[in-house]
């Protein structure tokens, strides 16, 4: 079993236990009538409260589409909470006042099937999925702020040595758009391209200074040309960035943006190119790699190939250029 389905199950099996806990102290519900058989009734409703615990966590990802996840920070963990909560509630105090009815009625005949039964039940349920929500919300935003911060000097080291492996590259590129204007630099100078409707402004050093120049080109464009720098890449819809020119990583909530170096700039990440950021990152340098160059053509050769013509009725050589593979397998054949 995976480590985030166990840490879920411990979560929902204190949940519903804090829950069951209440009913066993204040006894609603007629429980007291049933004296010492109420903890077996009590130990019955804590299995099945479990039970739709997991029927609530089965909706939240595979109807409501929002999955558990630990990458999408604290913002996205409290909310899913929320959502849980939302859905979890109703159904748990649904589950109650259906054992109420056909378990409960018979020493305490309060308990029958009626509107005012179920919203007492729902009452008590929102009481305690409130302060069980308060509790885990305080726990889950400091175990995982402390988590991101951690995280986050790691990303600052392995930036640190990833700068100090890469070196200064002298290699140059020239961006064009689709006008006649162009921009040549060193590409380790560059310290980011950002889009701006059709155009997109890029920041680099020259001579030692911070310049911006705008291009009539499209993000994409620019991402195409300079796709054989793995140090640059995108962080965001509207933003390119090269990691060589990032002075540090911050994180806050969730969110992630990358402070540029000379310009003090703080680029921001999108959640959908976070996990990428990350692993070029963490990757060693590689090298800049020159576009690939086509593939050697396969040696030919030139095979004779013997065949009757149906309409002179002899022989006829052909003469045909087929590669050497081809040409085994043919010899072959022909033995």
């Amino acid at each position: 079993m995976k480590k985030g389905r166990k840490e879920i199950m411990g979560v929902r099996a204190i949940s519903v236990g804090f829950s069951v806990l209440t009913l066993g102290v204040f006894k609603p519900f007629g429980l007291d009538a049933w004296q010492w058989q109420a903890y077996a009734h009590l130990l019955i409703i804590w299995v099945l409260g479990i039970a739709v615990c997991l029927a609530s966590e089965g909706i939240l990802k595979y109807i409501v589409r929002i999955p558990h996840s630990h990458d999408n920070g604290i913002s996205y963990i409290l909310r899913r909470n929320l959502w849980f909560q939302i859905i979890n509630t109703p159904l748990e105090a649904l589950m109650i006042w259906l054992y109420r009815h056909f378990v409960l009625s018979n020493r305490a005949p309060g308990n029958m099937l009626s509107w005012s039964n179920y919203f007492g039940t729902l009452v008590i349920i929102a009481f305690c999925s409130f302060a069980l929500g308060l509790y885990w919300r305080f726990k889950y935003r400091n175990k995982y702020l402390a988590a991101e911060l951690e995280e986050t000097r790691q990303l600052n080291e392995q930036l640190m040595k990833s700068q100090t492996a890469s070196g200064q590259s002298e290699s140059t590129i020239t961006l064009t758009g689709s006008t006649s204007e162009a921009i040549t630099i060193r590409v380790n100078d560059l310290l980011y391209i950002e889009t701006v409707a059709n155009y997109t402004n890029v920041c680099y050093l020259s001579n030692g200074e911070v310049r911006t120049d705008m291009l009539r080109a499209t993000s994409k464009q620019l991402q195409d040309e300079l796709e054989a720098y793995h140090k640059i890449v995108r962080c965001h819809r509207a933003f390119l960035v090269n990691l060589d020119q990032v002075e540090r990583i911050e994180s806050h909530s969730g969110s992630m943006r990358l402070i540029i170096k000379h310009c003090h700039q703080a680029v921001p990440v999108s959640r959908s190119n976070t996990t990428a950021v990350k692993q070029a990152i963490k990757q060693p340098y590689p090298p800049p790699q020159p576009p690939a160059a086509r593939a050697a053509a396969p040696p030919y050769i030139i095979a004779h190939i013997s065949t009757k013509s149906r309409v002179m009725g002899t022989f006829v050589t052909l003469y045909l250029p087929i590669s050497q593979q081809n040409h085994e397998l043919w010899q072959g054949y022909r033995k």
